[in-house]
């Protein structure tokens, strides 16, 4: 069983926003930033920024929407989502020190007007019923164990007819992974399951299922780009997220590739809608 706690803890680093500061200043950027600018550190999944957009263009935002990213980490889906489609994001997430990141990288990008950070858990949203028109995660579902929980509360808080999109890492074979890995320093950190539970767990609450998508195609491509680069690379990019991940980045980054390639996991999409 996950422990809430324990899962902020691991997300911790200190001294975050100094490092992020530090990438910048060599890169010779100053705010007011772009989401652009910001994409190589804040959009924490597998393959970032490329997977991020036609994530967001499946869920057919409009201008004014209400949208929730859950598990928002330094908010760069949100702040992508804010400045692409002029949709309001409410982020929540764990970790303080993500949430008072996220929060400084927004002013940087001049969105707080359309973007907001608030700690908490989500499967207990600081939200008024029936507020949101659309909810969306990244890489998150991994580190919550009570699938059923996490659908209900998102039901609870869309608007009828309202969407759910997942963009997690999900078991799709039967086996042992390799630990570390980016969400999880050890095996009882991580809450792996199959896109089968993810999708019995969002029905039994009474969403549909629009669509699933493997993305493991991508993320093989996306980790051959990664490699190719760093081969030609002298030493890691002043922003990266490695600034996140920390001393043991390439250990983690190791074994989640070993782990899609062998056919252990795969990053899946899901798109679900509210019933009727």
């Amino acid at each position: 069983m996950t422990n809430l706690q324990d899962i902020a803890e691991h997300y911790h680093s200190g001294h975050l926003l100094k490092r992020i500061s530090d990438g910048c200043a060599a890169l010779d950027l100053t705010p007011p930033l772009s989401p652009d600018a910001l994409a190589p550190v804040d959009e924490f999944h597998i393959g970032g920024r490329r997977a991020t957009v036609p994530f967001v263009q499946a869920l057919q935002l409009r201008e004014g929407d209400q949208v929730l990213d859950l598990g928002s980490g330094l908010g760069g889906p949100a702040r992508f989502v804010a400045s692409t489609t002029g949709a309001h994001v409410t982020g929540i997430d764990l970790t303080p020190e993500f949430v008072e990141t996220a929060r400084v990288l927004t002013e940087w990008a001049g969105l707080t007007d359309r973007v907001r950070f608030l700690e908490g858990s989500v499967l207990d949203l600081p939200l008024d019923t029936a507020s949101i028109d659309a909810a969306y995660m990244i890489h998150v579902g991994m580190n919550i164990a009570d699938k059923t929980a996490l659908a209900t509360e998102v039901r609870r808080v869309l608007k009828p007819n309202g969407s759910f999109a997942i963009y997690d890492v999900m078991q799709v074979r039967d086996g042992q992974m390799d630990f570390p890995v980016p969400w999880a320093a050890r095996p009882e950190l991580s809450a792996l399951a199959s896109p089968e539970t993810y999708e019995a767990a969002l029905k039994s609450v009474g969403f549909d299922i629009v669509d699933r998508i493997d993305r493991t195609a991508f993320a093989k491509q996306f980790f051959a780009d990664l490699a190719t680069a760093q081969k030609q690379a002298d030493g890691p990019p002043p922003l990266g997220l490695h600034l996140v991940m920390g001393a043991d980045t390439a250990v983690k980054v190791r074994h989640m590739v070993k782990n899609v390639e062998t056919g252990l996991i795969a990053p899946i999409e899901l798109h679900a809608r509210m019933g009727g």
